[in-house]
C-alpha cells in the first residue's frame, strides 16, 4: 500500500468521524427539548442515550462480523445507509408525537453509527506505522469532535430556538442528515480504499495461540473495553446535562437556546484537545497522558459539584478539553498486538459504548432524586477508573490459565 494511497483513505474516513460527532452531540439538544415536550423526568429523558448507546452493545458483535466478512468498505457503506434510515425515522415519530417511535427510529441511526466505528476505527489504526496509530486515531478523531462542536450550534439554532411548542423541528435537520449520509454512501461504493490486512505479524506467537473466540483473554483488551465504557457514560452524562445545568439560576441562568450553544464549548474542547494530543502523544506515553487527563477531569467536576456561578460553569466546561484524548488512546491500548484478532477486540471496545446508555440513566436518576450537580458525582468514578487504567490496567498480559 502506498503512501499516497493511504492518505486518501485516510481523508476519506475523516468525513464519517465527522458526521457521526455531529449526530451524536445532537443528542445532548434533543434531551432538554424532549423533556419539555413530553414532559419528562431526567431518568425517562435520559432514554434518548440509553436507546443511542444502548444500539453499540447490540449491535458491536454482529457489525464486527460483519466487517470481518464483507471488508471495511462494505460495512462503512452499510453502515451509512442504516443511518440515513433512522434518521428518516425520525419524520413519522414526529408526525405521530410518539416518544417510542422516535425512539425506535433513533436505535436505527445508531446501529448504523455503530456500524460505522467498528469498521472505521481499526482501519484508520492499521492504516500506517504502528507506532504512530494512536496519533492518527487522534487526528481523524479531531474531526470527530469538529462535528461535535457543531451539532449543539445547529441544534440549538433549529431545535431549542423553538421551545417547547416545536415538536416538530427535528422533521428538518434529520431529514437533510439522512440524504447527506446517502451521498456519503454513494460516494464510498465508488470509492477504490486500499486493502487492509489484519494478519498476525511475523513473531506474534501470543496471538497465534489464541482462537478468535478466546478474545476476552486478554487483560488490557478486556479492563479497556471497562474504560470505554466508563468513558463514554462519564463523556455522555455530562453533556446530557449541560443544557439544564447552565439554565440553573444559581449557575449561569441561560434560556435553552443560550446554553446550548454553550454545549459547543464543551465539545470544542475535545476538538482542541485532539489537535493538541497529535503532537503530544509523539513525546509522552499515552497511557501516562490519559491517567493524567482523568485526574484533571475529577478535579474540576468537584469545582462544578461544589462551587457557583461562573466558577461552576467554566469548571464543567473545561471538561471537554481533557476528554480529548481519553477514546482514541484508551481504543489504541486496547486493541495493542491483537494481530488477526484486532476486527473482534475492536468489536469488544465498540461494545462496551454501551456506557453512554447505563451511565447518564443512573445519573439521571441521581439528579430526579437530589440535583443535577450530586449527579455529577458518577462521571466522576468514572474518571476514576481510567486513572487507574492509565497507570496499570493497559498492562499487556494474556491470562494463560484460563486458555
Amino acid at each position: 500500500m502506498t503512501t499516497r494511497s493511504s492518505s486518501f483513505a485516510l481523508v476519506a474516513l475523516t468525513s464519517l468521524f465527522f458526521m457521526w460527532g455531529l449526530i451524536t452531540s445532537l443528542n445532548d439538544i434533543l434531551i432538554p427539548h424532549l423533556k419539555a415536550v413530553f414532559e419528562l423526568t431526567y431518568l425517562e429523558a435520559m432514554l434518548i442515550q440509553f436507546c443511542f448507546f444502548g444500539a453499540y452493545f447490540l449491535m458491536s458483535f454482529p457489525s464486527g462480523y460483519l466487517v470481518e466478512k464483507a471488508g471495511y468498505r462494505r460495512g462503512i457503506v452499510t453502515g451509512l445507509s442504516i443511518a440515513a434510515l433512522g434518521c428518516l425515522g425520525f419524520y413519522p415519530a414526529w408526525a405521530l408525537h410518539s416518544y417510542p417511535v422516535f425512539l425506535s427510529a433513533l436505535f436505527v441511526l445508531a446501529s448504523g453509527i455503530t456500524l460505522l466505528q467498528v469498521a472505521a476505527n481499526p482501519y484508520v489504526t492499521v492504516l500506517g506505522d504502528p507506532q504512530t496509530a494512536a496519533s492518527r486515531l487522534n487526528l481523524t478523531q479531531a474531526f470527530n469532535s469538529l462535528g461535535t462542536t457543531i451539532g449543539p450550534l445547529v441544534g440549538a439554532g433549529l431545535i431549542l430556538a423553538a421551545g417547547a411548542s416545536g415538536s416538530s423541528a427535528t422533521q428538518g435537520p434529520y431529514v437533510i442528515l439522512a440524504f447527506a449520509l446517502a451521498a456519503i454512501a454513494l460516494v464510498f461504493s465508488r470509492l477504490k480504499l486500499p486493502a487492509i490486512r489484519t494478519g498476525r505479524p511475523p513473531g506474534d506467537d501470543l496471538c497465534a495461540a489464541i482462537p478468535v473466540r478466546r478474545v476476552w483473554r486478554y487483560r488490557h483488551l478486556v479492563l479497556g473495553a471497562i474504560a470505554i465504557f466508563m468513558y463514554v457514560g462519564a463523556e455522555v452524562t455530562i453533556g446530557s446535562f449541560l443544557v439544564n445545568f447552565l439554565s440553573q439560576s444559581d449557575i449561569a441562568g441561560l434560556s435553552e437556546s443560550a446554553a446550548g450553544r454553550y454545549v459547543s464549548i464543551y465539545w470544542g474542547g475535545a476538538m482542541l484537545g485532539r489537535f493538541i494530543g497529535v503532537a503530544i502523544l509523539r513525546r509522552v506515553r499515552p497511557a501516562s497522558l490519559l491517567a493524567f487527563n482523568a485526574c484533571c477531569a475529577i478535579l474540576l467536576l468537584i469545582l462544578a459539584m461544589t462551587a457557583k456561578g461562573s466558577t461552576a460553569m467554566v469548571a464543567v466546561l473545561a471538561i471537554g478539553l481533557f476528554n480529548s484524548i481519553m477514546f482514541p488512546t484508551i481504543f489504541t491500548l486496547g486493541i495493542a498486538n491483537l494481530g488477526r484478532h484486532t476486527g473482534e477486540g475492536s468489536g469488544v471496545l465498540c461494545m462496551a459504548i454501551v456506557g453512554g446508555a447505563v451511565v447518564p440513566v443512573v445519573a439521571g436518576h441521581v439528579a430526579d432524586v437530589s440535583t443535577i450537580s450530586w449527579a455529577f458525582a458518577v462521571p466522576a468514578l468514572c474518571y476514576a477508573y481510567i486513572f487507574f487504567y492509565g497507570v496499570r490496567g493497559y498492562w499487556e498480559r494474556l491470562d494463560r490459565a484460563r486458555v
